[in-house]
């Protein structure tokens, strides 16, 4: 297989799209117009779950003229978007270029796929371990906060724990921040 450019889109908290690699600088300006529109391969790809294949970007008509006047001068004339699933749902979107009309064969969008697979396997262990890592460090402060209370108040860990709780709980707010409130000023909030 090969392309001429590439690019891959994470969709980052509050699902909103968010480049974090390309090969040139130029895709960028593409890709924060479909952002900002809400429109166009990218985001059809991330709505329907499906690989996108666009084999000649002067011939499709499928989204807007600006869309595919920036491809042809950013020099595009073909192009592949391949939604990255985990869990069955989109968390990002592989997309692969060509300078030339009709640049991908069968056996391109095959291994484009296999590439997806791949991808999609990489970003969930990445965000396994980020979720790991918030809940562990979550912890520790929480922990932090409990020794505060225990030395303080002379407390066990039990009720140390819930006042960490009811405070968390009256103030609608999560016990993370609690306690990392009480762990910086040293106060109950």
């Amino acid at each position: 297989m090969w392309c001429d450019y590439a690019a891959v889109v994470l969709i980052a908290k509050a699902r909103r799209a968010q480049i974090m690699a390309m090969t040139d600088p130029k895709l960028a300006a593409l890709y924060h117009d479909q952002i900002d529109a809400g429109a166009g391969p990218m985001i059809t790809a991330l709505k329907e779950r499906s690989a996108l294949l666009i084999p000649d970007v002067a011939a499709d008509d499928r989204w807007s003229s600006q869309w595919c006047q920036q491809m042809l001068a950013a020099g595009i004339r073909s192009a592949m978007h391949l939604p990255l699933l985990v869990a069955g749902r989109p968390e990002a979107v592989l997309a692969l270029y060509s300078a030339k009309a009709h640049g991908f064969s069968d056996d391109d969008l095959d291994i484009a796929h296999i590439l997806a697979q791949h991808a999609s396997a990489a970003i969930a262990a990445a965000r396994y371990t980020a979720n790991l890592t918030q809940a562990v460090d979550a912890r520790r402060l929480v922990g932090e906060a409990m020794d505060i209370l225990m030395e303080r108040y002379k407390l066990d860990a039990t009720p140390a724990f819930e006042v960490l709780r009811r405070y968390s709980m009256d103030a609608n707010r999560k016990l993370r921040d609690v306690a990392q409130e009480l762990v910086d000023s040293r106060k109950l909030p």
